[in-house]
């Protein structure tokens, strides 16, 4: 078998494991054992555990983002809500489809400090960007000013990708909840606020 799908055969056992038990609880034994490969044979291609994790959080992480910038993707040319809708949707599918995934990035990797801490936070870092980059387009489109400061939404895209974190938890943890539902329930929540901010209705405290 090639190294590249023997390796790949080793980390999705890895990511089960890690995301199941934890970091610290999950053995090499375990891992090999799912992966059907012999627990030397696991060391001699990634080093060590805290090695196999890190490849573990790097791979995820990218397939994250590669399923939003997908799901965005397709809705290119389209009205910024469907273009969220579409991220959204990509979002909550995907960390259904891959629960142990989910798990390790955002149960696992975000408790076990550096580097593994580190490379989360990139990973958030992009999707962030990229969510903002949506709601400030949006807005500067609604409100005719192409210089409207990204500060003004900033905020709120931090806030809307806080809940998508929240509720993949919560869909994954509830077999009843499914992708859609959940991903249908953020829009919702998130739209009815953007929405007055691009018709210019903002919220004020007294």
């Amino acid at each position: 078998m090639p190294r590249a799908v023997r390796e790949q055969q080793m980390l999705d056992a890895a990511v089960r494991i890690f995301g199941r038990r934890g970091y610290r609880a999950a053995s090499m034994d375990e891992i090999a054992e799912l992966a059907g490969v012999s627990k030397p044979l696991v060391y001699l291609y990634l080093n060590s555990k805290e090695e196999l994790f890190g490849a573990c959080v790097r791979r995820e992480a990218a397939a994250l983002v590669d399923a939003v910038r997908e799901g965005v993707g397709a809705a290119s040319g389209e009205r910024a809500d469907r273009q969220l809708w579409g991220g959204l949707r990509a979002f909550f599918a995907h960390t259904a489809e891959r629960p142990d995934g989910w798990a390790v990035l955002h149960g696992q990797a975000r408790t076990q400090g550096e580097p593994f801490a580190a490379e989360v936070a990139a990973m958030r870092a992009e999707v962030l960007a990229f969510v903002t980059s949506l709601i400030v387009a949006a807005a500067r489109e609604a409100h005719g000013d192409p210089l409207l400061p990204e500060r003004e939404v900033a905020g709120l895209a931090r806030a809307l990708v806080g809940a998508a974190e929240s509720l993949a938890d919560w869909a994954n943890a509830d077999a009843s909840v499914s992708g859609k539902e959940a991903a249908a329930t953020l829009m919702r929540f998130a739209w009815a606020g953007l929405g007055g901010l691009l018709e210019g209705r903002g919220w004020e405290s007294a």
